[in-house]
């Protein structure tokens, strides 16, 4: 899964890094996002391409209400064409998603008895900007009000990511984005062949404080790298 990640380049590097067109709106650096937090996408609408901000954790445009209990901040890509919160976006509606590196935790022998996960910060290794690939959707709220959300696509893990977690956000290299947000394609398999593990001898994963866990903690040492906690398990083959 991911459920925390890092974006802290400028609006105007994300534009040159992506060939955004344009973009009006304001962007500080973040270090800690979690869903619910307004955050850039990057979508296509014919040969124009935008920087939008919009809401992590999809609402699908038939919902009736968004509904915050619905873990829609990451979309499995296993069968992701047959869901019905999906499968109209995945054809339609795809993003990137920039990002700096994103956070996962390491299981802990004693975190079943209240002990606690050790948070690691994971990125390229070249500590180059990057996107996940995502999806979005519009609501419109019964008042007229507009709702713009996205979600995370996740996969298999590679081989860094798994001794953290069985799952990991995809990342597309950068030779499959405009493939991805190419709007005319719309045939859900062809993209879906891009959603595989980024390859593991490219990224890097590091232990970093706890302070990750808490939300409303967003500085620049979330990513500063520490010690591990004894008992976290992977310490030997992640601590870089």
């Amino acid at each position: 899964m991911c459920g925390r990640y890092v974006l802290r380049h400028s609006a105007q590097e994300i534009q040159q890094r992506f060939g955004v067109d344009e973009f009006t709106g304001t962007l500080v650096p973040h270090y800690n996002i979690a869903p619910t937090q307004q955050m850039p996408v990057i979508v296509q609408h014919g040969e124009a391409r935008q920087m939008q901000m919009m809401r992590w954790g999809l609402v699908p445009a038939w919902a009736k209400e968004p509904n915050a209990s619905l873990s829609t901040f990451n979309a499995r890509a296993e069968g992701i064409a047959e869901k019905p919160m999906y499968r109209t976006p995945l054809r339609r509606q795809r993003c990137l998603v920039p990002a700096d590196g994103f956070y996962e935790w390491s299981p802990s022998k004693d975190a079943g008895k209240g002990g606690k996960k050790q948070p690691y910060f994971i990125h390229l290794r070249d500590d180059a900007l990057f996107a996940f690939a995502g999806l979005y959707d519009h609501w419109r709220a019964p008042d007229g009000s507009d709702l713009w959300s996205y979600t995370i696509i996740t996969s298999e893990p590679n081989d860094l990511i798994a001794p953290l977690h069985n799952r990991m956000a995809v990342i597309l290299p950068r030779e499959n984005e405009d493939e991805w947000l190419d709007p005319g394609i719309t045939d859900p398999f062809q993209v879906m062949r891009l959603l595989k593990p980024y390859p593991a001898d490219q990224m890097e994963a590091f232990p970093v404080s706890t302070l990750v866990n808490n939300a409303r903690h967003d500085t620049p040492e979330m990513i500063s790298p520490i010690r591990p906690v004894e008992g976290a398990s992977g310490e030997s083959t992640l601590w870089t």
